[in-house]
């Protein structure tokens, strides 16, 4: 039987992966966290197998958006070259190379009657991918050779229940695949709303002080703050609210994951790498949630994860 052995909230923004002295220069001299924290992160979680002997990390794409299903990659290995049609100047040929888990994503699709939706597994060589799976594979999956990655597309035709049932079938799909031990990635940001052209290099720093806007701060914040302290179903009572700060892919990426780790039950509070960063004018975070003793649904207690940066 498979299981889900981590899971994280992730940001995966293009100035992750720019050469550092631009990053510096865009930022006023000053290394940005998301850097630094993702670098942690691996350290922590993806090098360490003695504490997750994870074999598969499953990443949930906010980029990837289909329309009359759900989609999951299904290759037995991704290998190529990626440039962004987004911005082209920053990621532009980057060589991936990493295997897929076959069995793994027809296991998932398996389940999607069960739960009331549409999963097709996609085996075609030529199937894009994106820059939210592959940023976070270069700082978290490269030099890691046997590590399966796959990922899955949100749906924009979708809403959030039909998010949490594909969770659902995902958590179905790990636990009826034998031995799987997966790292989930909910890859994407909080508020997710751009400085207009003409005024988006001045708000290229890091600093939250460049947030679109004040309210879209304060509700990213306050959901950091709950999931630090582990309270899953106050995100997810409240997401008519944050809806009103255009969450990246309207959250479907967390909606996903929190589908496969129990949704209002789910306990597990995050540690926080990294700070609260802007990206012209987008909140973006990284929180990781180690399954607790008990399961992803055990009793909560009173003691809070702790920042990790």
């Amino acid at each position: 039987m498979g299981e889900i052995v981590g899971a994280g909230l992730l940001a995966h923004v293009p100035t992750i992966v720019l050469p550092e002295a631009e990053r510096l220069e865009l930022n006023g001299g000053k290394e940005i966290t998301l850097v630094t924290g993702l670098r942690q992160l691996r350290e922590d979680v993806f090098e360490n197998d003695a504490a997750n002997e994870y074999d598969t990390v499953v990443v949930l794409d906010s980029h990837w958006a289909t329309t009359v299903e759900f989609v999951v990659a299904a290759q037995q290995r991704r290998a190529g070259l990626f440039t962004s049609e987004e911005l082209p100047r920053g990621m532009c040929r980057v060589p991936y190379d990493y295997p897929g888990d076959q069995e793994l994503a027809h296991n998932i699709a398996g389940f999607a009657e069960k739960h009331g939706t549409w999963i097709t597994p996609i085996e075609d060589d030529y199937l894009p991918v994106y820059y939210a799976t592959i940023n976070l594979w270069r700082f978290l999956g490269e030099g890691l050779p046997d590590k399966r990655w796959l990922t899955i597309g949100v749906c924009q035709t979708g809403d959030m229940e039909d998010h949490l049932r594909l969770g659902r079938a995902l958590a179905d799909g790990i636990a009826a695949t034998p031995g799987r031990r997966v790292l989930v990635i909910a890859s994407g940001a909080l508020s997710h709303t751009f400085w207009p052209l003409r005024e988006i290099r001045d708000h290229e720093a890091s600093d939250p002080s460049h947030i679109f806007t004040p309210e879209a701060r304060a509700a990213d914040e306050e959901r950091i703050a709950w999931f630090k302290e582990g309270r899953h179903d106050k995100v997810l009572d409240t997401m008519d609210d944050f809806w009103k700060y255009r969450p990246e892919a309207k959250f479907f990426h967390y909606l996903m994951m929190a589908g496969a780790l129990g949704e209002r039950a789910c306990t597990a509070p995050g540690r926080q790498y990294g700070e609260y960063e802007n990206s012209v004018g987008t909140g973006q975070a990284h929180l990781w949630f180690d399954r607790p003793d008990g399961g992803w649904t055990a009793p909560r207690t009173a003691t809070a994860a702790t920042d990790a940066s």
